[in-house]
């Protein structure tokens, strides 16, 4: 017996050893390099030591995470690649057929132009046909946290409408847990339960390119007011409350305080209570059955430009292959896109990686889904803006960037739509230390503040006006 129990003993020890043995075994293996940042290296000392220990020379990753979801593509990309020995441009998966990318550099007067990728390079066609014609035209901007709280939207917004005529913010959810963060509307409310695309519980079948909708819990009611902060959004003119309703219900809309009840049918199908009346005051909708369920409210002019910001903090952009054709064919009979703007990318990207091919090839499958979902519409990407990494005690750009922009400008190549390239408009390489030290950019050194998103739209509203001519 005591012979067995030795013997057992020495297994276990040798079990043992061997794990630790195969574990530092892996540590020393340069994983990162060998995967271009997709994998990061591992280290059994480093996690052992703690963290005061170490030197500051080690890279500090930036607070943002990478999409989980596009993290588990990349990784499985890895696997069935071995050890990366793929190219890693984007540019040789696209026929050539396709025109090259061109870089283009700022005009005489400064301006950044947009790059242009379409098909016969028609641009902006839709856009500009709409304004030229004297038509209401909408422009979306679909992204992350970069432009949560309408920061930089609400500025396009602004300029756009002094240039083209239009009033009112656009696009409003049903209920934002964080209301006093966004200027552009005075938003309240209750009852209402979100459902955001990606999550446990969402139905893709309700999901437009806002990604979300909302249902009832018991009474739910929004309130929406105009503000001074900004110019042409203390009033507007029409108010829409889009949504479907599995069973008849009663819903009550109200403009400046005026009440209205609108019995409405059961349908399968998006419906939606439109008011043709200046709103002066507020716009405000109340729900009491949890057969409905809420896309959203608009808030617009009947004529000149309104632009909708749509914004999903930590997404990659990739969820957006996933929304219904169905329900935003349905959704287009009362709110249709002349251009639709994709700005998505910073929770793409891990400090040190190069290679972008498994997100490029992902983002074309979302242009080309988001092109079926909205056939009128013309589409841009935007380039990553500049994103700050700590190396050695000093913040400089993120080595991974320049890798990140040039795979979105070649997705903008191979699905033909146009590309602006943020991080050149911001002002290049460690453009983002700059704005952050002069308060353009906040301390995380990714996201805007409302002064830099303003100056961020000035560059791009200039941008956009070379378009419209």
């Amino acid at each position: 017996m005591k012979n067995t129990d030795k013997e057992k003993k020495g297994h276990a020890a040798l079990i043992v050893i061997i794990a630790v043995a195969i574990v530092a075994g892996v540590s020393l293996l340069p994983l990162e390099k060998l995967s271009d940042g997709i994998v990061g290296d591992f280290s059994l000392v480093s996690d052992i030591i703690h963290d005061s220990l170490k030197t500051e020379v080690e890279d500090e990753d930036p607070k943002v995470e990478i999409d989980p979801e596009l993290a588990q593509m990349m990784k499985a990309d890895t696997v069935a690649s071995g050890n990366i020995v793929m190219s890693d441009s984007v540019s040789e998966c696209i026929p050539d057929s396709i025109p090259p990318a061109v870089i283009v550099e700022r005009t005489e007067s400064g301006i950044l132009p947009i790059e242009d990728y379409t098909t016969d390079g028609k641009g902006a066609y839709r856009l500009r046909q709409a304004i030229a014609s004297g038509r209401f035209a909408r422009i979306a901007i679909v992204g992350d946290s970069y432009i949560e709280g309408d920061i930089f939207s609400q500025n396009v917004r602004e300029k756009l409408q002094s240039l083209y005529g239009g009033a009112g913010v656009g696009y409003v959810n049903m209920y934002s847990e964080f209301p006093g963060f966004r200027r552009s509307v005075k938003q309240s409310g209750k009852g209402w339960t979100a459902h955001i695309a990606g999550k446990k519980g969402t139905s893709r079948e309700y999901l437009g390119l806002s990604e979300s909708y909302f249902t009832v819990e018991g009474n739910a009611w929004s309130q929406y007011k105009g503000t001074q902060s900004l110019a042409h959004l203390s009033e507007w003119d029409v108010s829409r409350f889009l949504f479907v309703a599995s069973a008849s219900a009663n819903i009550t809309a109200s403009i400046n305080g005026v009440a209205t009840a609108y019995p409405v049918s059961a349908s399968d199908s998006v419906q939606e209570i439109r008011i043709v009346t200046p709103a002066t005051s507020d716009f405000k909708v109340s729900v009491n059955s949890s057969a409905v369920k809420g896309l959203g409210v608009w808030l617009d002019s009947s004529a000149g430009v309104g632009v909708d910001c749509m914004s999903s903090r930590g997404f990659s952009g990739l969820t957006l292959a996933s929304i219904s054709e169905e329900l935003c064919s349905q959704m287009r009979a009362f709110v249709n896109y002349d251009l639709i703007i994709l700005e998505f990318g910073i929770n793409a990207m891990a400090p040190n990686q190069k290679k972008f091919t498994v997100y490029s090839s992902k983002m074309a499958e979302v242009v080309e889904h988001v092109r079926k979902c909205y056939p009128e519409s013309d589409i841009l990407l935007m380039g990553i803006g500049d994103r700050g990494q700590k190396r050695s005690g000093v913040v400089k750009s993120m080595n991974s960037v320049p890798y990140m922009i040039d795979a979105q400008r070649q997705t903008a190549r191979k699905t033909r739509c146009l590309f602006w390239d943020t991080r050149a408009a911001m002002g290049g390489e460690d453009a983002i230390v700059d704005w952050a030290n002069s308060g353009r950019a906040n301390k995380d050194y990714i996201h805007l503040t409302h002064k830099g998103g303003e100056v961020l739209a000035e560059e791009f509203v200039n941008a956009l006006k070379l378009q419209l001519q």
